[in-house]
């Protein structure tokens, strides 16, 4: 880039040369036509270098404007691809869980939250399975709430409900490690007792009843009590869960007829 002394010294010989191209003293001489063409050829190429040079500035004037412009579209894309990406986000995790409350909602009971009678059933299946392969033994438990329909008809079903939510968490804390118990139906819940003979099946049973005696369900000031009756039965050699729970729940049935609040342990299964 020219210095300002060199755009001093140019301008002072371009003004040198137009002085001697006006002074009359050098009219026809031979070399004033060849300098005066000189001239007229410097002044066009550098207006041409002056135009080129407003081209290149507008030019990268230009380039500039659409690299701030591309920019920004770039900037804007990626808010709306962040933006985009955060709702698809959202949205998975709503989906997830959806998924989640539906399997819950198709294994669960709503009411008590513990497993439905489908759960169940699919868990006691699992364990015949097993003893198809291996030794083995499970044991049932059947229970039912003792004059349920009291609770409903005295205090209202939002009591009737209260009192199954107590009684499933009683039932829960009242089982072993790897035992399980489900809402069968109405105020009836099963319990499985995985690897658990009629001795184990026995202690879980009496803790189970003493567990709903100790319990005190309050509504407004008054303090409501509940007791149950459970059948038992251990699965016998060849039985299928089915045939196990119709025992135990033949063994309820014969709890609540001799007076309620207790377990009974059924027969076993008839032999041919």
């Amino acid at each position: 880039m020219p210095s300002p002394g060199d755009l001093r010294s140019s301008d002072a010989f371009d003004e040198r040369i137009a002085e001697l191209l006006a002074d009359e003293a050098y009219l026809g001489h031979p070399l004033r036509e060849a300098l005066a063409e000189l001239m007229e050829r410097m002044t066009q190429q550098v207006s041409r270098l002056e135009r080129i040079t407003q081209i290149s500035d507008r030019y990268q004037t230009g380039v500039q404007e659409r690299v701030r412009n591309l920019s920004r579209r770039y900037d804007r894309q990626i808010r709306t691809l962040e933006r985009a990406i955060s709702i698809s986000d959202r949205y998975q995790s709503m989906l997830n869980d959806l998924n989640k409350a539906l399997r819950e909602a198709s294994t669960h009971d709503l009411l008590t939250s513990i497993p439905n009678r489908r759960l169940m059933s699919e868990r006691c299946r699992i364990e015949d399975e097993r003893l198809a392969r291996e030794e083995g033994t499970y044991s049932l438990l059947t229970m039912d709430v003792d004059r349920f329909k009291q609770f409903n008809d005295v205090y209202g079903h939002d009591v009737g409900d209260e009192v199954l939510i107590e009684l499933a968490n009683s039932f829960t804390k009242s089982l072993r490690e790897y035992d399980s118990c489900g809402r069968w139906g109405g105020e009836e819940f099963l319990a499985l007792l995985v690897n658990a003979d009629l001795d184990t099946a026995s202690d879980v049973a009496q803790r189970m009843l003493e567990n709903t005696r100790a319990l005190r369900i309050k509504v407004g000031e008054e303090v409501l009590r509940a007791t149950i009756s459970i059948g038992v039965a251990e699965r016998a050699e060849g039985e299928v869960y089915t045939q196990t729970y119709k025992r135990a729940d033949d063994a309820l049935l014969l709890a609540k007829q001799s007076g309620r609040d207790q377990f009974v342990i059924a027969d076993p299964p008839a032999r041919d």
